[in-house]
């Protein structure tokens, strides 16, 4: 047997996959835990990437009539108790703030005074303080509709936590709209669910599947809870963002309501729609290897990097002054509506700084040396293919072929994440080969199983939750592509219409 390649980041996916994960966010300097606990620093390269995910949907947002506004971090807590079922979904995960002031104690530490008349929710979302708002709002029809985004943070006490795929506080948008229709309501949630799909695959290079979940995985307080699920590397689901079609439920709570056309007073019919930074982690999880993280790059946190090698000092402002004439060129560029993003590190740490690049995930690394100039020519290496696998191309060819190069790789990476998802998706009807799917076949690593599992269920809670005590999978969602075929449920064997994806999930 040969000798197994050395690799940047240890352990590897196969060792031990949620230390892997770990390992590559810290190598490659995107966040790192915090004082607080649960919490995260977003450095500046992780903070980019969210920075660019952002841009993205925030157009596309506004090209469907959304506007940015900004609301309270602070909800009265009877503002919660309005909706009966959005506060017990909530209610484990809030951080409550009692009082406004600290004043030292006996001994000598500070201590909370000023204790508050009513306590303050800390944001874990905003439907009822928006929902107070757009009371205030709408009066008419001819208010209608009202389409809110707002980027945020959120706080949510989760009990275990994972740098972006689940912390105590997190930034994302929350998008809050108000109608006149049911129709138009769901309209909207169909829309902004397209809006996360097209992100997702075609920027995150991330493929996934759109469906409702079930009544016991909905938002609390939604009607309908509309999803997009992708599949990580260890073959887990990640619910990657979530299109809720309100009803009238948060409406009549914060008393939303409007004179019709016919003088009629109505409720409005509401929607809310999100997506959170845990959209980095399934980038991570999706694409990254065993050297660090692989960025798609139509988000990457930069596009190319440019490293000059310099041996002699006579060298030195021959090589700068070609790197930074390559720099301006492929910065006048434009990718995906974008000007290329590019680093140039000269920073005099030898080899080293190629294999840091390899880790951050940029997807193109370009060395230039004295030969390299003498031959007008720069030396490549791609993200998406080995470390070794490095090529001399002409300098004027890199700068006219750049955007392909790059969408090539973004190209590369949907299609190996599509098939691997489509590789450990399985239709099951046998309820012992549904049962061995998800049971791990290496105790050394349990959190490696089957993957989905496209099967039958009857629509009985009772069978679902039995399924989720015996195996730790629930139903991730109701597929929308999903073709009608009877069949009989994989718990009860009682008849079932169609198909839904079960997996376990993060």
């Amino acid at each position: 047997m040969g000798k197994q390649a050395k690799t940047a980041i240890k352990p590897t996916r196969e060792e031990n996959y949620p230390e892997w994960y770990q390992e590559v966010i810290k190598a490659s300097d995107m966040a790192e835990i915090s004082p607080v606990r649960g919490c995260m620093v977003i450095k500046p390269w992780g903070y980019a990437l969210w920075e660019n995910i952002s841009r993205v949907l925030d157009d596309k947002f506004k090209a469907t009539g959304v506007k940015n506004a900004y609301f309270p971090l602070f909800i009265p807590i009877n503002f919660l108790e309005k909706e009966a079922a959005h506060v017990e979904g909530f209610a484990k995960e809030c951080a409550v703030v009692t009082h406004h002031r600290l004043e030292q104690g006996e001994d000598g530490r500070l201590v909370p005074a000023g204790k508050l008349a009513e306590p303050l929710i800390v944001r874990p979302t905003s439907e009822t303080i928006i929902g107070d708002s757009f009371s205030k709002w709408v009066k008419s029809y001819r208010d209608l509709p009202i389409l809110i985004n707002q980027w945020a943070n959120v706080v949510r006490w989760e009990m275990r936590t994972r740098i972006f795929l689940r912390t105590s506080e997190f930034l994302w948008q929350e998008g809050h709209t108000v109608h006149a229709t049911k129709e138009e309501a769901e309209e909207r949630t169909q829309m902004m669910l397209e809006v996360y799909k097209k992100m997702a695959e075609e920027y995150l290079a991330i493929p996934v599947i759109t469906g409702e979940k079930s009544e016991s995985e909905k938002f609390p307080g939604a009607e309908t809870t509309t999803c997009i699920e992708a599949m990580m590397q260890d073959r887990k689901a990640l619910q990657a963002g979530t299109s809720h079609f309100l009803g009238q439920n948060f409406a009549k709570a914060s008393d939303i309501k409007f004179q019709s056309a016919s003088e009629v007073e109505k409720y409005g019919w509401t929607t809310s729609w999100g997506v959170s930074t845990r959209l980095i982690g399934g980038l991570i999880m999706t694409h990254s290897d065993d050297n660090g993280v692989i960025m798609p790059p139509r988000v990457a946190s930069a596009h190319v990097v440019l490293i000059p090698i310099i041996r002699k000092d006579k060298d030195k402002n021959m090589v700068m002054d070609y790197t930074n004439e390559l720099a301006d060129r492929l910065r006048g560029l434009s990718y995906y509506g974008y000007p290329v993003r590019v680093e140039i590190d000269d920073r005099d740490i030898g080899g080293a700084k190629s294999w840091e690049w390899i880790k951050k995930g940029i997807p193109l690394r370009v060395e230039i040396g004295p030969k390299d100039i003498a031959s007008d020519s720069v030396f490549v290496g791609r993200r998406d293919k080995d470390a070794r696998d490095k090529s001399a191309i002409n300098k004027d060819t890199f700068v006219n072929e750049i955007c392909n190069i790059l969408d090539e790789i973004q190209t590369t990476l949907f299609q190996n994440a599509l098939a691997y998802q489509k590789k450990h998706t399985r239709n099951i009807d046998d309820k012992n080969a549904f049962d061995a799917f998800f049971t791990p076949k290496n105790k050394e690593h349990p959190e490696i199983h089957g993957g989905f599992a496209m099967s039958h269920w009857c629509g009985d809670g009772e069978c679902e939750k039995k399924i989720k005590e015996r195996l730790n999978v629930t139903i991730r969602c109701i597929p929308y592509d999903g073709q009608n075929e009877d069949g009989e449920c994989i718990e009860c064997g009682k008849d079932s219409p169609k198909r839904v994806v079960f997996a376990k999930a993060y």
